[in-house]
């Protein structure tokens, strides 16, 4: 979820596995957030999760992936994959506002979902790892239902649910965020591995950042970690570490008047001509031009 609840507060401390906000009493949780900001740390739960931001602009991790989020993001979350959202310090509202709906996904039985009339809804939970970006006319059904469910209890807000997975799977709205750690990581206990590993390098990037540092997080050689993260990601450490480096630098380059060589130097680079090399090479321009572009809408 996007941070750790307790009596009604959050707190941020780093779970290695979060515990469930459903259980005996209730199969699904509806959470209604409101915060200074969204930090909690990267984190997975055996629930699937949607997760709607009414209010907060920063940083979604989900898997190998980082992306910015804004208001009215809503993604669900297979279950067992790492995610996390997190404000950015130049946030210009207030509070961070989210309403996140949990759900055990064997609540009604483990065949529950393989019945003819639920094939879409079982299709779509079965890729739900890789995380699913809900957008359009869906997105609002979604949330208006989503609305309705913090509202509601019992057989209403099962059937309430059902209609916003139904609602999802036969949408063309979506987009799946991260493919490959569907395909590649299947259970709680590589779920957990990966979640140290990322975790580390969410904290880390903007400093130096060692295979063996890494190596050790994993618990691994340096030569194992490569081919299991390879395997994992598709990419190799050093090109994760430049995307989240890169994927830094955009977000202060739109969200602040920092110079270029702040920007640089803040996201992890240690060198600017290193830094608008590559930035040219994965954005196809100059940062000067990226804020120039995003600034006049382009």
């Amino acid at each position: 979820m996007l941070g750790r609840i307790c009596n009604g507060n959050i707190r941020s401390v780093k779970p290695i596995l979060e515990q469930s906000t459903t259980g005996f009493e209730r199969s699904i949780s509806v959470i209604d957030l409101s915060l200074p900001s969204f930090g909690g740390p990267f984190h997975f739960h055996p629930e699937v999760e949607l997760t709607w931001i009414k209010s907060s602009f920063g940083r979604r991790y989900l898997g190998s992936n980082a992306s910015d989020y804004e208001p009215n993001d809503l993604v669900l979350v297979g279950a067992n994959t790492p995610h996390c959202w997190r404000s950015t310090s130049d946030s210009t509202t207030s509070n961070a506002e989210a309403i996140v709906i949990q759900v055990n996904p064997n609540f009604a039985g483990v065949d529950f979902w393989r019945v003819p009339e639920l094939s879409e809804v079982y299709s779509m939970l079965s890729k739900s790892h890789c995380g699913i970006l809900i957008g359009g006319v869906t997105r609002d059904l979604v949330v208006e239902r989503m609305v309705r469910c913090a509202a509601v209890g019992g057989v209403q807000r099962v059937l309430l649910l059902l209609e916003m997975l139904d609602l999802v799977a036969r949408s063309r709205d979506i987009t799946y965020i991260d493919p490959l750690y569907s395909s590649n990581v299947t259970t709680s206990e590589d779920s957990e591995r990966f979640r140290r590993i990322f975790d580390y390098l969410i904290q880390s990037y903007q400093g130096e950042i060692s295979l063996k540092s890494v190596s050790e997080v994993a618990s691994m050689t340096p030569t194992s970690f490569c081919r299991y993260f390879k395997s994992i990601t598709r990419k190799s450490l050093v090109e994760v570490v430049t995307e989240l480096r890169i994927n830094q630098a955009c977000l202060l380059l739109r969200s602040t008047e920092k110079s270029v060589a702040e920007v640089c130097f803040e996201s992890g680079f240690g060198n600017i001509s290193y830094f608008n090399k590559t930035f040219r090479t994965l954005k196809g321009s100059t940062p000067l031009q990226f804020r120039r572009h995003f600034r006049e809408g382009v």
